[in-house]
Protein backbone atom coordinates (compact mmCIF):
# COMPACT_ATOMS: atom_id res chain seq x y z
CA UNK A 1 0.00 0.00 0.00
CA UNK A 2 2.81 2.19 1.25
CA UNK A 3 4.30 1.90 -2.06
CA UNK A 4 1.15 2.76 -4.41
CA UNK A 5 0.93 5.72 -2.45
CA UNK A 6 4.41 6.58 -2.94
CA UNK A 7 4.60 5.98 -6.37
CA UNK A 8 1.31 8.19 -7.32
CA UNK A 9 2.64 11.62 -9.34
CA UNK A 10 2.33 14.34 -7.03
CA UNK A 11 1.07 17.50 -8.86
CA UNK A 12 1.25 20.81 -7.09
CA UNK A 13 0.83 24.47 -8.03
CA UNK A 14 3.19 27.39 -7.06
CA UNK A 15 1.92 30.72 -6.52
CA UNK A 16 4.67 33.65 -7.02
CA UNK A 17 3.35 36.23 -4.68
CA UNK A 18 5.52 38.56 -6.66
CA UNK A 19 4.67 37.80 -9.78
CA UNK A 20 1.50 40.90 -10.91
CA UNK A 21 0.61 42.31 -13.64
CA UNK A 22 2.48 45.30 -14.80
CA UNK A 23 1.42 48.53 -16.86
CA UNK A 24 3.83 48.92 -20.48
CA UNK A 25 6.27 51.97 -19.19
CA UNK A 26 4.67 53.84 -22.06
CA UNK A 27 1.62 54.32 -20.27
CA UNK A 28 2.49 57.55 -17.92
CA UNK A 29 2.98 58.97 -21.47
CA UNK A 30 -0.48 57.92 -22.72
CA UNK A 31 -2.19 58.86 -19.52
CA UNK A 32 -0.62 62.50 -19.73
CA UNK A 33 -1.77 62.99 -23.26
CA UNK A 34 -5.12 61.70 -22.46
CA UNK A 35 -5.80 64.19 -19.57
CA UNK A 36 -4.32 67.00 -22.16
CA UNK A 37 -6.74 66.21 -24.63
CA UNK A 38 -9.51 65.58 -22.06
CA UNK A 39 -8.66 68.98 -20.52
CA UNK A 40 -8.44 70.72 -23.90
CA UNK A 41 -11.81 69.56 -24.53
CA UNK A 42 -12.85 70.19 -20.99
CA UNK A 43 -12.18 73.97 -20.73
CA UNK A 44 -13.51 74.72 -24.62
CA UNK A 45 -16.66 73.02 -23.99
CA UNK A 46 -16.81 75.31 -20.91
CA UNK A 47 -15.94 78.10 -22.50
CA UNK A 48 -12.37 78.82 -20.67
CA UNK A 49 -9.61 80.09 -22.82
CA UNK A 50 -7.35 79.97 -20.23
CA UNK A 51 -3.93 77.80 -21.15
CA UNK A 52 -3.39 77.80 -17.26
CA UNK A 53 -6.77 76.69 -16.40
CA UNK A 54 -6.40 73.82 -19.30
CA UNK A 55 -3.07 72.83 -17.55
CA UNK A 56 -4.94 72.73 -13.60
CA UNK A 57 -7.53 70.56 -15.25
CA UNK A 58 -4.96 68.38 -17.20
CA UNK A 59 -2.79 67.37 -13.86
CA UNK A 60 -5.86 66.45 -11.65
CA UNK A 61 -7.14 64.12 -14.55
CA UNK A 62 -3.86 62.97 -14.34
CA UNK A 63 -3.55 62.28 -11.25
CA UNK A 64 -6.77 60.68 -11.48
CA UNK A 65 -6.54 58.74 -14.43
CA UNK A 66 -3.05 57.30 -13.44
CA UNK A 67 -4.67 55.90 -10.27
CA UNK A 68 -7.76 54.54 -12.13
CA UNK A 69 -5.58 52.53 -14.81
CA UNK A 70 -3.18 51.20 -12.05
CA UNK A 71 -5.76 49.93 -9.29
CA UNK A 72 -7.14 48.02 -12.34
CA UNK A 73 -3.91 46.33 -13.30
CA UNK A 74 -1.67 46.83 -10.80
CA UNK A 75 -4.03 46.86 -7.35
CA UNK A 76 -4.55 49.74 -5.31
CA UNK A 77 -1.17 49.49 -3.16
CA UNK A 78 0.81 49.91 -6.06
CA UNK A 79 -1.87 52.27 -7.58
CA UNK A 80 -1.07 54.60 -4.43
CA UNK A 81 2.56 54.58 -5.43
CA UNK A 82 2.07 56.03 -8.81
CA UNK A 83 -0.05 58.12 -7.85
CA UNK A 84 2.51 59.54 -5.03
CA UNK A 85 5.27 59.73 -8.12
CA UNK A 86 2.24 61.93 -10.43
CA UNK A 87 1.69 64.21 -7.71
CA UNK A 88 5.78 64.84 -7.61
CA UNK A 89 5.81 64.62 -11.24
CA UNK A 90 2.92 67.32 -11.41
CA UNK A 91 4.90 69.58 -8.39
CA UNK A 92 7.80 69.87 -10.54
CA UNK A 93 5.77 70.98 -14.02
CA UNK A 94 4.14 73.51 -12.32
CA UNK A 95 7.30 74.82 -10.83
CA UNK A 96 9.17 74.44 -13.92
CA UNK A 97 6.76 75.86 -16.62
CA UNK A 98 6.23 79.38 -15.19
CA UNK A 99 10.35 79.87 -14.86
CA UNK A 100 10.71 78.39 -18.83
CA UNK A 101 7.69 80.65 -19.17
CA UNK A 102 9.68 83.56 -17.75
CA UNK A 103 13.13 82.82 -19.73
CA UNK A 104 11.37 82.86 -22.89
CA UNK A 105 9.34 85.99 -22.56
CA UNK A 106 12.64 87.91 -21.40
CA UNK A 107 14.66 86.42 -23.24
CA UNK A 108 12.20 86.80 -27.01
CA UNK A 109 11.99 90.50 -25.87
CA UNK A 110 14.57 91.28 -24.34
CA UNK A 111 16.69 90.88 -27.47
CA UNK A 112 15.17 92.98 -29.67
CA UNK A 113 17.25 96.26 -28.61
CA UNK A 114 19.92 94.44 -26.87
CA UNK A 115 22.98 95.16 -28.71
CA UNK A 116 26.94 96.13 -28.48
CA UNK A 117 25.39 99.53 -28.32
CA UNK A 118 22.58 98.89 -25.93
CA UNK A 119 25.64 97.86 -23.31
CA UNK A 120 28.08 100.76 -24.62
CA UNK A 121 25.86 103.65 -24.06
CA UNK A 122 24.02 105.63 -21.18
CA UNK A 123 20.64 107.76 -21.34
CA UNK A 124 22.54 110.79 -21.40
CA UNK A 125 20.90 112.67 -23.80
CA UNK A 126 17.96 110.69 -24.83
CA UNK A 127 14.21 111.38 -23.65
CA UNK A 128 13.11 108.37 -22.23
CA UNK A 129 10.09 108.21 -24.48
CA UNK A 130 12.47 107.81 -27.54
CA UNK A 131 14.51 105.09 -28.70
CA UNK A 132 17.80 104.97 -28.59
CA UNK A 133 20.17 105.08 -25.30
CA UNK A 134 21.41 102.26 -23.05
CA UNK A 135 22.37 100.83 -19.77
CA UNK A 136 26.09 101.34 -19.63
CA UNK A 137 25.66 103.51 -16.29
CA UNK A 138 22.78 101.30 -14.77
CA UNK A 139 25.23 98.17 -15.57
CA UNK A 140 28.56 100.22 -14.22
CA UNK A 141 26.37 101.07 -10.62
CA UNK A 142 25.38 97.19 -10.46
CA UNK A 143 28.42 96.02 -10.50
CA UNK A 144 30.05 98.34 -8.17
CA UNK A 145 27.14 98.34 -5.70
CA UNK A 146 27.08 94.47 -5.60
CA UNK A 147 30.46 93.72 -5.44
CA UNK A 148 30.81 96.63 -2.38
CA UNK A 149 27.98 94.78 -0.63
CA UNK A 150 29.68 91.27 -1.23
CA UNK A 151 33.16 92.87 0.03
CA UNK A 152 30.95 93.97 3.20
CA UNK A 153 28.93 91.36 4.01
CA UNK A 154 30.09 88.17 3.25
CA UNK A 155 33.28 88.36 5.95
CA UNK A 156 31.01 89.61 8.53
CA UNK A 157 28.62 86.49 7.89
CA UNK A 158 31.46 83.90 7.32
CA UNK A 159 33.11 84.56 10.38
CA UNK A 160 29.65 85.30 12.40
CA UNK A 161 29.04 81.86 11.30
CA UNK A 162 32.14 80.52 12.29
CA UNK A 163 32.03 81.95 15.56
CA UNK A 164 28.12 80.03 15.96
CA UNK A 165 29.33 76.66 15.26
CA UNK A 166 33.10 76.57 16.17
CA UNK A 167 33.09 79.20 19.07
CA UNK A 168 29.55 80.27 20.24
CA UNK A 169 27.91 79.22 23.48
CA UNK A 170 25.54 80.93 25.86
CA UNK A 171 23.70 83.33 25.85
CA UNK A 172 25.71 85.46 23.55
CA UNK A 173 25.26 83.01 20.98
CA UNK A 174 21.64 82.54 21.40
CA UNK A 175 21.29 86.25 21.20
CA UNK A 176 23.19 86.63 17.69
CA UNK A 177 21.46 83.67 15.63
CA UNK A 178 17.94 85.27 16.71
CA UNK A 179 19.33 88.51 15.61
CA UNK A 180 20.04 86.63 12.02
CA UNK A 181 16.50 85.46 12.18
CA UNK A 182 15.01 88.76 12.60
CA UNK A 183 17.57 90.03 9.99
CA UNK A 184 16.36 87.29 7.58
CA UNK A 185 12.90 88.45 7.41
CA UNK A 186 13.14 92.43 7.47
CA UNK A 187 11.82 94.05 4.69
CA UNK A 188 14.55 96.08 2.06
CA UNK A 189 12.78 99.42 2.42
CA UNK A 190 13.73 98.57 6.00
CA UNK A 191 17.13 98.49 5.63
CA UNK A 192 17.01 101.17 2.67
CA UNK A 193 15.52 103.79 5.88
CA UNK A 194 18.18 102.59 8.20
CA UNK A 195 20.61 103.90 6.30
CA UNK A 196 19.34 107.08 4.74
CA UNK A 197 18.28 107.57 8.38
CA UNK A 198 21.83 107.04 10.09
CA UNK A 199 24.19 107.96 6.78
CA UNK A 200 22.31 110.27 5.24
CA UNK A 201 20.35 111.95 7.91
CA UNK A 202 22.38 111.57 10.90
CA UNK A 203 25.72 111.54 9.04
CA UNK A 204 25.04 114.26 6.32
CA UNK A 205 26.21 112.45 3.12
CA UNK A 206 24.54 112.72 0.12
CA UNK A 207 23.29 110.16 -2.26
CA UNK A 208 26.12 107.45 -3.45
CA UNK A 209 26.41 103.82 -4.63
CA UNK A 210 28.44 103.31 -1.26
CA UNK A 211 25.09 104.12 0.73
CA UNK A 212 22.90 101.58 -1.30
CA UNK A 213 25.59 99.08 -1.55
CA UNK A 214 25.49 99.07 2.74
CA UNK A 215 22.17 98.39 2.61
CA UNK A 216 22.32 95.46 0.43
CA UNK A 217 24.78 94.71 2.62
CA UNK A 218 22.39 94.20 5.40
CA UNK A 219 19.90 92.16 2.78
CA UNK A 220 22.80 89.75 2.39
CA UNK A 221 24.13 89.16 5.73
CA UNK A 222 21.52 86.49 7.80
CA UNK A 223 21.59 84.67 4.21
CA UNK A 224 25.29 84.34 4.02
CA UNK A 225 25.46 83.56 8.06
CA UNK A 226 22.31 80.97 7.74
CA UNK A 227 24.02 79.16 4.67
CA UNK A 228 27.50 79.34 5.89
CA UNK A 229 26.43 77.99 9.48
CA UNK A 230 24.70 74.94 7.50
CA UNK A 231 27.62 74.19 5.23
CA UNK A 232 30.28 73.78 8.17
CA UNK A 233 27.80 71.93 10.24
CA UNK A 234 28.02 69.46 7.70
CA UNK A 235 32.13 69.02 8.00
CA UNK A 236 32.63 65.93 10.09
CA UNK A 237 33.90 66.24 13.92
CA UNK A 238 35.90 63.62 12.74
CA UNK A 239 38.28 65.90 10.35
CA UNK A 240 38.78 68.68 13.23
CA UNK A 241 39.53 65.87 15.74
CA UNK A 242 42.36 64.40 14.01
CA UNK A 243 43.80 68.11 13.09
CA UNK A 244 43.61 68.78 17.02
CA UNK A 245 45.31 65.46 17.64
CA UNK A 246 48.10 66.27 15.66
CA UNK A 247 48.82 69.65 17.82
CA UNK A 248 47.13 72.08 15.43
CA UNK A 249 45.66 74.96 16.72
CA UNK A 250 42.00 75.63 16.36
CA UNK A 251 42.27 78.87 14.30
CA UNK A 252 44.19 76.86 12.38
CA UNK A 253 42.09 73.83 11.72
CA UNK A 254 38.96 75.67 10.94
CA UNK A 255 41.64 77.87 8.15
CA UNK A 256 43.29 74.62 7.01
CA UNK A 257 40.54 71.81 7.11
CA UNK A 258 36.92 73.07 8.50
CA UNK A 259 36.52 75.75 5.67
CA UNK A 260 38.33 74.47 3.14
CA UNK A 261 35.90 71.36 3.25
CA UNK A 262 32.58 73.13 3.18
CA UNK A 263 33.93 75.60 0.66
CA UNK A 264 32.02 74.72 -2.19
CA UNK A 265 28.81 74.76 -0.36
CA UNK A 266 29.65 78.36 1.20
CA UNK A 267 30.36 79.75 -2.36
CA UNK A 268 27.00 78.89 -3.24
CA UNK A 269 25.29 80.41 -0.05
CA UNK A 270 27.22 83.48 -0.94
CA UNK A 271 26.00 83.56 -4.92
CA UNK A 272 22.63 82.94 -3.55
CA UNK A 273 22.95 86.28 -1.05
CA UNK A 274 24.19 88.22 -3.93
CA UNK A 275 21.31 86.71 -6.19
CA UNK A 276 19.16 88.05 -3.22
CA UNK A 277 20.44 91.36 -3.64
CA UNK A 278 20.88 91.85 -7.19
CA UNK A 279 17.32 92.79 -7.80
CA UNK A 280 16.69 95.19 -4.92
CA UNK A 281 14.79 98.28 -6.02
CA UNK A 282 13.88 100.05 -2.69
CA UNK A 283 17.13 100.67 -1.38
CA UNK A 284 18.56 102.31 -4.66
CA UNK A 285 15.70 104.22 -4.65
CA UNK A 286 15.92 105.25 -2.04
CA UNK A 287 19.97 105.73 -1.29
CA UNK A 288 21.29 106.24 -5.05
CA UNK A 289 18.72 108.12 -6.00
CA UNK A 290 19.08 106.87 -10.42
CA UNK A 291 21.11 109.15 -12.73
CA UNK A 292 21.22 109.26 -16.68
CA UNK A 293 24.56 109.89 -16.54
CA UNK A 294 28.06 107.57 -16.14
CA UNK A 295 29.06 107.55 -12.26
CA UNK A 296 32.32 105.54 -12.17
CA UNK A 297 32.81 106.68 -8.31
CA UNK A 298 30.44 105.05 -5.57
CA UNK A 299 31.16 107.37 -2.79
CA UNK A 300 30.02 110.33 -4.11
CA UNK A 301 27.15 111.45 -5.99
CA UNK A 302 23.99 109.41 -7.38
CA UNK A 303 24.52 106.42 -9.83
CA UNK A 304 22.01 104.04 -11.53
CA UNK A 305 21.77 100.34 -11.12
CA UNK A 306 19.86 97.67 -13.56
CA UNK A 307 16.90 96.94 -11.34
CA UNK A 308 16.17 100.84 -11.05
CA UNK A 309 16.89 101.16 -14.92
CA UNK A 310 14.01 98.73 -15.64
CA UNK A 311 11.79 100.23 -13.27
CA UNK A 312 12.55 103.75 -14.65
CA UNK A 313 11.61 102.43 -18.10
CA UNK A 314 8.34 100.41 -17.78
CA UNK A 315 6.76 103.54 -16.11
CA UNK A 316 7.44 105.52 -19.05
CA UNK A 317 5.21 103.09 -20.37
CA UNK A 318 6.35 103.76 -24.21
CA UNK A 319 7.34 101.08 -26.95
CA UNK A 320 11.16 102.02 -26.71
CA UNK A 321 11.28 102.12 -22.91
CA UNK A 322 9.29 98.75 -22.30
CA UNK A 323 11.99 97.04 -25.11
CA UNK A 324 14.64 98.32 -23.00
CA UNK A 325 12.90 97.40 -19.83
CA UNK A 326 13.06 93.68 -20.79
CA UNK A 327 16.22 94.35 -22.29
CA UNK A 328 18.09 95.10 -19.35
CA UNK A 329 16.30 92.46 -17.08
CA UNK A 330 17.65 90.19 -19.43
CA UNK A 331 21.06 91.43 -19.09
CA UNK A 332 20.08 91.38 -15.03
CA UNK A 333 19.55 87.44 -15.57
CA UNK A 334 22.68 87.13 -17.19
CA UNK A 335 24.83 89.17 -14.96
CA UNK A 336 23.45 86.67 -11.91
CA UNK A 337 23.86 83.52 -14.04
CA UNK A 338 27.51 84.83 -14.87
CA UNK A 339 28.13 85.17 -11.15
CA UNK A 340 26.88 81.98 -10.34
CA UNK A 341 28.76 80.43 -13.36
CA UNK A 342 32.57 82.01 -11.64
CA UNK A 343 31.31 80.94 -8.39
CA UNK A 344 30.59 77.12 -9.58
CA UNK A 345 34.18 77.21 -10.67
CA UNK A 346 35.71 78.58 -7.91
CA UNK A 347 33.97 76.20 -5.53
CA UNK A 348 35.28 73.35 -7.48
CA UNK A 349 38.51 74.79 -7.91
CA UNK A 350 39.23 75.21 -4.24
CA UNK A 351 37.37 71.87 -2.99
CA UNK A 352 39.46 69.10 -1.47
CA UNK A 353 38.91 66.59 -3.69
CA UNK A 354 40.82 68.24 -6.90
CA UNK A 355 44.06 67.89 -4.78
CA UNK A 356 44.82 71.90 -3.84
Amino acid sequence: MMTAIQDRPVTSVVHDPLSHARLPRWTPFAVAAGSIAAAVGIGLGAGWHSRIQWGLIAALLFVLGTYAVTAKVEGRRQAKDRVATSIVWVCFVLAVVPLLSLAWTTISKGLEVLDPYFLSHSMNGVLDADAGGGIYHALLGTIEQVLIATAIAAPIGLLTAVYLVEYGKGRLAKAVTFFVDVMTGVPSIVAGLFILATWNLILGFGPSGFAGAMALAILMMPVVVRSTEEMLKLVPNELREASLALGVPKWRTILKVVLPTAIGGITTGVMLAVARITGETAPVLLLVFGTKLINPNPFEGAQSSLPLYVYEQYAVGTDAAVARAWAAALVLIAFVMILNLVARGIARWKAPKTGR
